[in-house]
């Protein structure tokens, strides 16, 4: 069977997705730039000339998941600070707990790649997610009092991705957890 789909046919959009079912299905190590190819019926130079390389790739895949938490972070602008507050970090939760595979590859691991944090789209996240707090709170918060809460979270996270199926296995420890987080930042 020939290939089916020519450079111009296939749209970033496609290869994004393709590159998205495989990470979360095989595993970063185990997917090719020529597997994708091939599942998109296509050769892997045409995957080449979207993407410069498989790190490249990825980072694209992730940046739509980032996507979804940043747009999470502005819809929680228009409510008062304590109810925004606890509004973003309980779909922060939902979110890690809910995409448990994908929150790996935003957040953990590294497979032989530069450190996830370290990345443009984790970082900028970050950024918006203090940024967001601070706006709630009208500066009155200290940076590195929410980034504390951050890694609160993301340590509440990682303790029951992998013990829970979702959040809704985890929803009265996390709104526990969040109670505890919100009075320690707002005393």
């Amino acid at each position: 069977m020939g290939r089916k789909k020519s450079e111009h046919a296939l749209s970033k959009e496609m290869i994004v997705e393709e590159a998205d079912r495989q990470f979360l299905e095989l595993n970063f190590s185990k997917v090719s730039m020529r597997s994708i190819a091939n599942a998109l019926g296509c050769s892997h130079g045409s995957i080449y000339y979207h993407f410069d390389n498989k790190e490249q790739l990825f980072n694209a895949v992730i940046e739509k998941y980032f996507a979804l938490l940043n747009q999470m972070l502005d819809n929680s602008l228009n409510l008062d600070p304590i109810e925004g507050t606890k509004q973003i970090f309980i779909r922060y939760i939902q979110f890690g707990l809910n995409n448990q595979s994908q929150y790996d590859f935003m957040f953990v691991q590294q497979l032989g790649l530069s450190d996830p944090l370290q990345q443009p789209a984790p970082k900028e996240s970050l950024k918006k997610f203090i940024h967001t707090i601070q706006t709630l709170h009208q500066n009155k918060l200290a940076e590195e009092t929410i980034h504390s809460a951050f890694i609160a979270l993301h340590g509440f996270v990682l303790y029951y991705k992998g013990r829970v199926e979702s959040y809704d296995d985890a929803n009265l420890a996390a709104n526990a957890h969040v109670d505890f987080l919100l009075k320690a930042l707002v005393i």
